[in-house]
């Protein structure tokens, strides 16, 4: 291949990774999901600067950046506070998450190839898997990539785009949404339904689907905010 077909001689493209900054927002982000960062509480920004080995100023630099996600609040003179979900916010995101679910899972139907949906079928056992272990980070992290591919097979960038802003809002109370079991197990038997849909290529259905699934989880997370609030934590 010679230059012409490479591009303008002495062009170089570097490769993108990971850096410092992204890494250490995933990790914040991943503490709070999981309630290691519980809600409500301040940051220990200290203690953070000791477990990553870093100074302050690339910390407040990550909370920053959870702040514009809604899962910071930083208060002049106080600190930063990690954001007490309320069940008026999970009514407010909910519709929205649904709509925005419902719309990706009429059009992955249409755009999906047999390799798209035999990946979202394997991705779907590696979950069931983790449900029967009773391992639920693993199961919510393969449950997150299920419902980011069939959004991804949607093939519409701007749909895409305001999904992923409102995602991470989200994220932590799909987490929620698993702390009784017997709510898990109808999440899991949705799921079914869901992948059963998509393999069908019913558009239809699964768009209700998705939308209904988002909303049986909008109400199991209000009662564990509620409880959350009642003791306190």
């Amino acid at each position: 291949m010679d230059e012409a077909q490479l591009g303008h001689a002495g062009y170089t493209e570097t490769l993108r990774r990971p850096t410092l900054h992204e890494e250490l927002v995933e990790r914040i982000r991943e503490m709070i999901f999981d309630d290691r960062l519980a809600t409500g509480t301040r940051v220990p920004e200290r203690d953070l600067c000791e477990r990553f080995g870093i100074s302050r100023t690339p910390l407040r630099e990550a909370l920053k950046v959870l702040a514009s996600e809604g899962l910071i609040t930083l208060q002049p003179n106080r600190g930063a506070w990690v954001t007490q979900l309320t069940p008026e916010d999970v009514d407010e995101l909910f519709p929205i998450i649904g709509a925005l679910e419902a719309l990706s899972g009429s059009l992955a139907c249409e755009n999906a190839t047999d390799a798209d949906i035999a990946e979202v079928r394997a991705l779907h056992y590696e979950m069931a898997l983790h449900h029967t272990r009773g391992d639920q980070p693993e199961y919510f992290r393969v449950n997150q990539l299920i419902h980011g591919r069939i959004m991804e097979l949607a093939g519409n960038p701007t749909l895409l785009q305001v999904y992923a802003s409102l995602a991470s809002r989200i994220r932590r109370a799909r987490y929620l949404a698993n702390a009784s079991i017997a709510r898990w197990d109808e999440a899991m038997r949705e799921h079914e339904e869901i992948l059963d849909a998509l393999a069908t290529r019913d558009g239809e259905t699964l768009a209700a689907l998705l939308k209904s699934h988002l909303l049986n989880k909008r109400d199991a997370v209000k009662r564990v905010i509620r409880e959350k609030i009642a003791r306190g934590t």
